[in-house]
């Protein structure tokens, strides 16, 4: 096994599926199957979900009547309500988890202490992290960066709807030309799109990398876990 203990960055977009918004439960059901695959392997998964699918922080279309605080803090909820979505699905099929926000909501999760959420990963249990850092103006990345950080995490496997990081955008160039792997210091130089800025160096300074991969393809979970070569790989 290539790494032993992980952290899962998933979009909330991943979750809409076909869909235009929401959570398609195809969809859902596909993602649990694979995390309750590399469970049985013996892996040790967190999980960062954003919440896009139900309402973006960072929205220039809605500032004029929401404040960037206020309706960052409406993002860190919808990342919540996909958390719990991800959390169902997940027990559904016998999988042990335990949800972790980075805002007290004690009915309906546990507040976010790094030793607790270590002992959960230690004993089998997937973590998801929600509601981001629990400040605005952050990323879910920028959450996924620091949770990785915190809790010892060997990589961030970055599942996103397309398989890997590519010298321009693949869904409107068709040129575009995919890297195997990638230095932290060429995707600075080159301005690439992997992460916000504040996460890619979070993970830059504190040496932990990153594999972009198409997530949406059943099965390329698991190849990773196997130490194929899936997606791009951005190392030191």
């Amino acid at each position: 096994m290539k790494y032993k203990r992980v952290l899962l960055k998933l979009s909330g977009e991943s979750l809409m599926g076909e869909k235009e918004f929401g959570i398609d439960h195809d969809r859902l059901k596909q993602y649990s199957e694979d995390i309750k695959a590399i469970v049985g392997m013996g892996v040790e998964i967190a999980i960062v979900i954003g919440g896009g699918n139900i309402f973006r922080g960072v929205n220039n279309d809605v500032e004029d009547v929401i404040d960037r605080v206020q309706g960052d803090y409406m993002g860190m909820l919808a990342t919540v309500i996909n958390s719990m979505a991800l959390q169902a699905a997940l027990e559904k099929i016998g999988v042990s988890t335990r949800l972790q926000s980075a805002i007290k909501m004690e009915q309906i999760c546990e507040p976010y202490i790094k030793r607790r959420a270590v002992r959960h990963l230690e004993k089998g249990r997937v973590v998801i992290f929600g509601a981001g850092t629990g400040n605005p103006y952050f990323t879910t990345d920028t959450a996924a960066s620091l949770r990785a950080i915190e809790i010892g995490a060997d990589v961030i496997l970055k599942g996103t709807r397309v398989d890997g990081i590519y010298t321009a955008d693949p869904e409107k160039f068709k040129d575009a030309v995919k890297y195997e792997t990638v230095t932290f210091d060429e995707v600075y130089e080159k301005g690439l799109k992997v992460m916000d800025l504040t996460a890619f160096t979070l993970c830059n300074e504190n040496k932990v990398p990153i594999i972009v991969f198409d997530m949406n393809k059943t099965g390329n979970l698991i190849r990773i876990l196997d130490g194929e070569h899936v997606g791009t790989l951005v190392e030191f």
